[in-house]
C-alpha cells in the first residue's frame, strides 16, 4: 500500500472556546489501494493547512503509511530547523492519527485494539463548560443538568475574568471571594457527588496562584489545571510545593521531550496530553507509558473537533492509567452535528469504547461538498 494523496479540508467558521473563534484542519490521507485515512487539529486551520501541504505532503507521496513511526521521524526531522512546537507540530499530529486510522483499516481493527486493547469497558468522562448554562451565574443549574445526564465531573474557569481584569499579577481578597463562588455554591448543593476541576488558561503569576490555591484548599477541587503559563516549569514545582491540591498540566506540552521536563520538575500529579497537538497517537501512548512509569494519572484534553473526539475516546480506552476524559456537551450535541457518518455521546457519565477499524467514523461526505468547506490536496488534481 502506498501514499497517493494527501487532502485537507476545513470548515471556513469553527466553534467559539475562551480564547476566541477556533476552527478544525482535517486530514485525509488517500493511497491506492482506496483506503482513506481521516486525523484532525486545530485551532489555526490555515496555518496548519500550509504547512500539511506546503512542509510535509511531498514527504508522504508514494511512502508506506503503515511505517507510523519512520514517518513520524522524518516529518519531525523536517520541521525541527525551525522550531517544532507549534503549527508543525500539530500537523504532524493530523498526520500521524490519519495514519493509525489507515493502520486500523488495513488490519480491521479499532485502534484501541492496535495499541495493546481495551483495558476498561466504557470511558468515564468530565464535561468542559462551554454551555447554553452560564457556570458564573448558574452553576447549580448547570450541575444540576449534568447530573441529570449522568455526568459527575465538570471543569469551570471562574477566576479567567479577574485574570483579564488585572493581567494575571494582582487578586484581592474580595476577587478571591468572587472566583469561589461558583464552586461554594456547588458544594452547598450537591457536597461532594458533584467532581469540580478548576481551568486558568495559564493566565497567573506564581504568588496569585499561590493565593488562589490556597483558597480553593477547603473546597477540593478535582484538579488545578494550567494555573501558570506553560514555559517555566521549575516555577510550576514551587506552585505545587505550595497546595496539596493536585496541577494537571497541560495540553500545551508537546511530545514525550516536553513531559520528559515536566516530569523533571515532579510538579503534575495529573498529565493532560492532546493527541492533535502533542504528535498524535505516536507521541500521546510515549507520553503515557512516561505517565505510568511514575504512577501518575492521564486525563486526555479532547476540547478540538469530531475527529479529536473519537480518537481521545481510542486512546482513553487503551492507557492502562487513564483518569478521565475530557468532553464538552455542546460539541458533540451541538457542533459536530452532521459533520461525521456516527456519534459518540456519554451515556451514564461514561462514552462507550469505539468500535469499527481504525478510528471507526468516517466525515460526511455530503457535507464536505458545502460551500462552507474548502479542500484543497497535494498533488493537486
Amino acid at each position: 500500500m502506498k501514499i497517493t494523496c494527501v487532502e485537507t479540508a476545513r470548515l471556513k467558521k469553527g466553534l467559539t472556546v475562551h480564547a476566541g473563534s477556533i476552527g478544525w484542519l482535517w486530514v485525509r490521507i488517500h493511497t491506492d489501494e482506496g483506503l482513506i485515512g481521516l486525523g484532525e487539529t486545530y485551532p489555526h486551520p490555515a496555518s496548519e493547512q500550509a504547512v500539511v501541504l506546503e512542509r510535509l505532503a511531498a514527504l508522504l507521496i508514494g511512502r508506506d503509511p503503515l511505517a507510523i513511526e519512520k514517518i513520524w521521524s522524518d516529518l519531525f526531522l523536517e520541521v525541527s530547523y525551525s522550531g517544532w512546537a507549534g503549527a508543525e507540530m500539530r500537523a504532524i499530529s493530523a498526520i500521524d492519527i490519519a495514519l493509525w486510522d489507515l493502520l486500523g483499516q488495513a488490519c480491521g481493527k479499532p485502534i484501541h485494539q492496535l495499541l495493546g486493547g481495551a483495558c476498561r469497558s466504557s470511558i468515564p468522562v468530565y464535561n468542559t463548560c462551554y454551555d447554553h448554562l452560564d457556570f458564573l451565574s448558574q452553576p447549580v443549574e448547570l450541575a444540576a443538568s449534568l447530573r441529570e445526564m449522568g455526568v459527575q465531573a465538570m471543569k469551570i474557569w471562574p477566576f479567567d475574568p479577574i485574570a483579564r481584569e488585572t493581567c494575571g499579577q494582582r487578586i484581592s481578597a474580595g476577587q478571591i471571594r468572587q472566583g469561589l463562588a461558583g464552586l461554594e455554591a456547588i458544594r452547598a448543593e450537591f457536597g461532594g457527588s458533584m467532581d469540580v476541576a478548576m481551568e486558568f488558561h495559564g493566565y497567573w503569576s506564581l504568588p496569585c496562584a499561590m493565593e488562589i490555591a490556597r483558597a480553593l484548599e477547603p473546597l477540593e477541587p478535582m484538579w488545578l489545571e494550567e494555573m501558570l503559563p506553560q514555559d517555566n516549569l521549575a516555577a510550576y514545582a514551587q506552585l505545587a510545593s505550595s497546595t496539596r491540591l493536585p496541577l494537571c498540566l497541560s495540553e500545551r506540552l508537546m511530545t514525550i521531550w516536553q513531559y520528559r521536563d515536566l516530569l523533571e520538575t515532579r510538579a503534575a500529579r495529573i498529565l493532560m496530553p492532546d493527541l492533535a497537538w502533542c504528535g498524535g497517537f505516536t507521541q500521546a501512548r510515549k507520553i503515557a507509558a512516561l505517565g505510568e512509569a511514575h504512577y501518575l494519572p492521564v486525563a486526555p484534553h479532547n476540547c478540538g473537533g469530531p475527529v479529536l473526539h473519537w480518537a481521545s475516546a481510542h486512546f482513553a480506552a487503551a492507557i492502562p492509567n487513564m483518569r478521565i476524559l475530557e468532553t464538552v456537551r455542546r460539541h458533540y450535541l451541538d457542533e459536530y452535528s452532521g459533520l461525521l457518518d456516527r456519534q459518540l455521546i456519554p451515556a451514564g457519565g461514561f462514552l462507550p469504547v469505539p468500535e469499527g477499524a481504525g478510528l471507526g467514523v468516517r466525515l460526511d461526505e455530503d457535507r464536505l461538498r458545502g460551500a462552507d468547506v474548502e479542500v484543497r490536496r497535494f498533488p493537486q488534481a
